[in-house]
């Protein structure tokens, strides 16, 4: 605008140049040739000025001709940035009535594009959700944008599906609201994702509580059968000594059974208290320095007879260079017997080798290797669960309740120690317990 007032104002400077040449040809009494020359040059000078202004107009229809072409490729880059995002973009006015809408839009609405412009949007909003998109639109008036406001749109001919929407107000060159640009992402799967984590989160909970209440359980059901099997244990032993100065054989051998089978049942109530402990971290070490190698050497002389009683050759490996460790000798030697009595009780011939050795970083390592029937390898992910045995059949064909090796596991967790298995099917199972020589308290 201001370019072409310029160039009027040169025209209008021509033409009043012309007016003078005029004027000056009917005055003055100049000759004629004189008039002529002068009149020549000033037409020159308008000429050259004519010249100049010209080639400004070129220029500036030039830059608006490029100018022209950059907005409508800006345009035509606009439209195809919203008509292919992969979010739904609604364009509405302040009534909410839409004007424009891109391809996702439309496919998530399940109509084609032409036919939403002129539609309501609340309309596309499931019933139970309408009152509130209405409230929403209300706040719109209020404020310039609303992000991530989850809804549920019902699309037509197909099922209601969670949206979050962003909304944006859209103003005209006046900073006058004309209507809201929408953006609707379907976020369907994610709801049914953390509904579902949701529903994991719940069971883990359960589970947890139903763990809390079976250690609770465990312990008080423990304590309260070692009360009266103490005293089943003590009548049964006076009773004994009764039976062995009568000298009756068949009465004292049904003693003995009596207090054998007692003290198994003590055993595994004992058992039971330490699950118990370890699963509720109220289990704690008694930390002493000790002689490792004696009492490996006399926890395997006790077990040895019931090797013998299946003709199993019990082997003891030692290679150890200090002999003194701080840990509690009455938990290693559980592990201990709980590692090699299960070795004979699924070994029924061949041998159960025990091998004792340093390791680096300060640590010892305890193998039990049996040659008896092996662990399937479907099962080894399960054999540090408490109750639980390879067999699990209902009539099994080897005793024990499977506390044994959940106590190790933990007890050995607790020495900051680990365990390891190796097994195959027929080939026997090598046990490998880790364990460090120092053991730090885990007192709180």
């Amino acid at each position: 605008v201001i370019f072409m007032h310029d160039f009027h104002q040169k025209i209008q400077k021509v033409y009043k140049n012309t007016q003078k040449i005029n004027q000056h040809i009917n005055e003055s009494p100049l000759h004629e040739q004189d008039l002529l020359v002068q009149a020549v040059e000033e037409l020159h000078v308008a000429l050259e000025e004519l010249q100049v202004a010209d080639e400004e107009l070129r220029a500036q229809n030039q830059s608006l001709a490029e100018a022209h072409f950059s907005l409508a490729q800006e345009r035509e880059r606009y439209q195809e940035l919203f008509d292919l995002a992969p979010d739904g973009y609604i364009v509405t006015n302040t009534d909410g009535k839409i004007q424009k809408a891109n391809n996702a839009a439309a496919e998530m609405l399940n109509i084609p594009k032409h036919f939403l412009e002129g539609k309501v949007l609340v309309n596309f909003i499931a019933e139970s959700e309408r009152r509130a998109f209405r409230s929403l639109i209300l706040r719109l008036h209020e404020c310039e944008r609303i992000s991530e406001w989850e809804t549920r749109v019902q699309p037509r001919r197909g099922s209601i599906i969670d949206v979050s929407i962003s909304t944006t107000t859209v103003k005209n060159e006046n900073d006058e609201v004309q209507g809201w640009r929408w953006m609707l992402r379907d976020i369907t799967e994610r709801k049914q994702t953390e509904e579902k984590l949701r529903a994991v989160e719940v069971q883990n909970l359960q589970l947890e509580e139903s763990a809390k209440l079976k250690s609770q359980f465990m312990s008080i059901i423990s304590h309260e059968l070692r009360t009266p099997l103490h005293a089943i244990l003590g009548f049964a032993s006076l009773l004994q000594r009764q039976v062995q100065k009568q000298s009756s054989s068949n009465c004292s051998m049904m003693i003995e059974r009596i207090i054998n089978n007692g003290k198994l049942l003590l055993n595994l109530i004992e058992d039971m208290l330490d699950v118990s402990k370890l699963e509720s971290n109220r289990l704690q070490l008694q930390l002493q320095q000790f002689n490792f190698p004696e009492l490996i050497i006399s926890t395997i002389n006790e077990l040895r007879p019931i090797a013998q009683t299946k003709n199993l050759a019990i082997n003891l490996n030692l290679e150890l260079q200090d002999n003194f460790v701080i840990n509690d000798s009455i938990r290693v030697k559980q592990i201990l017997v709980n590692l090699v009595s299960n070795a004979i009780k699924f070994t029924d011939k061949g041998s159960v080798d025990i091998h004792v050795k340093e390791l680096p970083q300060n640590k010892i390592s305890i193998c039990v290797q049996d040659t008896g029937i092996g662990i399937d390898e479907t099962d080894l992910k399960y054999i540090f669960q408490a109750f639980r045995q390879i067999n699990q059949t209902t009539v099994r064909k080897y005793n024990g309740t499977g506390m044994g090796l959940a106590i190790v596991n933990h007890l050995v967790r607790l020495m900051q120690g680990n365990i390891s298995v190796n097994s195959k099917i027929g080939e026997g199972s090598t046990f490998c317990v880790e364990l460090p020589k120092v053991v730090v308290s885990n007192k709180v």
